[in-house]
């Protein structure tokens, strides 16, 4: 049997952190902006982290 391949589109855009969780950047925060508010804004780009079983799948696609 093969090795497992590390699936390479999601770790471009995920990290793992030192204890463990996901850090992942949040969505509708590359156009159309300034329809926004100013508190929609830094929601959006602040980072958001995964824990739970979520998080096993995604480690698991990682390799």
């Amino acid at each position: 049997m093969g090795k497992m391949k590390t699936h390479k589109g999601l770790a471009k855009r995920i990290k793992v952190t030192a204890s463990g969780k996901i850090k992942r950047r949040r969505s509708n925060g590359s156009h159309l902006m300034r329809t926004k508010n100013a508190k929609r804004r830094n929601r959006i780009s602040s980072p958001s982290y995964l824990t739970g079983t979520l998080c096993k799948k995604i480690l698991a696609q990682l390799g």
